[in-house]
């Protein structure tokens, strides 16, 4: 089947690769005896997404992304494997669709003409206020 990412693309099931370990921290007997962690591994240039998604992914400053170009993605969240699997799939759908993400561009503005006048008005109101605080001469 595949992983969705988009509407027209996919990635085949065989080029993630997950693996089952034991989840780290406290949990009793139970998690000294199940592997229930999942830990997954995705190569961006080995993989058949679009080439504009593999740029996109390796220049992306995350520290899921390795310099060999490979996601690591380790989840631990929840007691049953099944729920790590999914938990580990989605975190790479969201970090994929993210990198791929536009940024609005910034566009500088200006106040407008009322705005500067009202500014300099409250300017001029406060400074005749703290006039008015000076001695009083008779």
């Amino acid at each position: 089947m595949g992983l969705v990412i988009s509407a027209g693309v996919t990635i085949p099931d065989d080029e993630i690769v997950l693996t089952a370990i034991r989840a780290q921290g406290a949990g009793g007997q139970h998690v000294n005896k199940t592997s229930t962690a999942i830990h997954l591994k995705f190569d961006i240039h080995a993989s058949s997404l679009p080439e504009f998604y593999k740029q996109r992914l390796l220049t992306l400053n995350s520290h899921l992304v390795t310099s060999e170009g490979v996601v690591i993605i380790k989840a631990q969240e929840y007691r049953s494997q099944e729920q790590n699997r999914e938990a580990a799939l989605a975190r790479l759908t969201t970090l994929i669709q993210e990198a791929t993400r536009f940024q609005k561009v910034r566009r500088a503005t200006a106040p407008s003409k009322n705005a500067k006048r009202k500014r300099l008005e409250s300017k001029v109101r406060r400074g005749e206020t703290k006039n008015l605080r000076g001695k009083v001469d008779y």
